[in-house]
């Protein structure tokens, strides 16, 4: 086995010593005057899904980008496994190598890529000349779509490409894609936007499998029955400002219409 092969294998996720995948304190976000985060405190723990709800313009994106590495925060700490990062310095590819992965819809696949090609964008294994072992890729390809996000359906192959799958077969290519790169968090931006009733049932039964293997999950989606169908804990935000933390158990879903109803009239 080439060293190129050991470093694209995937891990078990969950391991080593920490309590909090990531963890936000005091996090504050100003674009000029708009004062687009405020104060957030939140964390992240190991095997939960945390749905992330609120309004256009509430924050979500912002706090998002802000984990991620796309946007420096104006002022807070940020720890990833407990440990405080340098927010300085930080990066959407250190997001990566942090083991956060941010799935946006379908729009990181290639629609005319096979499969297998979409598994290993940037990630590709070579042997030592530098070539690519196809047969190698479509192997664990296979096994992905077997094993890991369950499809058995005889008409989707690792040489079908993108533009041949349904709307939710392709976000389950996508996130099948970051639980085998060993990604500790998932980020799901809408992942059931636009989709037939049959299509989100297909998601939804992807995002219970990412709690399955051990890892994290940020959902965030305006479609309250969906979100709370598989969140262990709702996050409110509203004007940038976390508002509630609930579990599904203890809100509703039109506890939860009616509270964000609220929000909007109070404004």
């Amino acid at each position: 086995m080439t060293a190129g092969h050991e470093s694209h294998r995937a891990a078990p996720a969950g391991g080593g010593d920490f309590t909090h995948i990531v963890r936000m304190e005091g996090v504050q976000k100003f674009f000029g005057a708009v004062h687009a985060l405020r104060d957030i405190n939140l964390a992240i723990g190991r095997n939960e899904i945390v749905g992330l709800i609120g309004d256009n313009g509430a924050g979500k994106s912002t706090l998002i980008k802000v984990l991620t590495g796309v946007i420096p925060p104006s002022a807070g700490r940020v720890y990833v496994r407990d440990r405080p990062i340098d927010l300085n310095h930080h990066s959407v590819g250190m997001a990566h190598a942090m083991s956060i992965e941010t799935v946006y819809q379908d729009k990181s696949l290639g629609e005319k890529q096979p499969l297998w090609r979409n598994f290993f964008v940037g990630r590709q294994i070579t042997n030592r000349f530098g070539f690519i072992r196809i047969r190698e890729q479509k192997r664990i390809a296979g096994d992905i779509l077997l094993n890991t996000i369950g499809f058995r359906g005889v008409g989707i192959t690792v040489d079908s490409t993108v533009k041949q799958l349904s709307g939710g077969e392709r976000q389950g290519i996508a996130i099948g894609r970051a639980m085998h790169f060993n990604s500790d968090l998932i980020i799901l931006d809408e992942p059931t936007v636009a989709l037939a009733v049959k299509e989100v049932r297909k998601v939804l039964d992807f995002v219970r499998r990412i709690k399955q293997s051990g890892r994290a999950c940020i959902y965030i989606e305006h479609n309250l029955a969906h979100v709370h169908e598989v969140a262990d804990r709702l996050v409110v935000l509203d004007r940038g400002e976390i508002v509630a933390d609930v579990s599904p158990r203890d809100m509703t879903v039109p506890e939860l219409t009616e509270y964000l109803i609220g929000l909007q009239q109070h404004r």
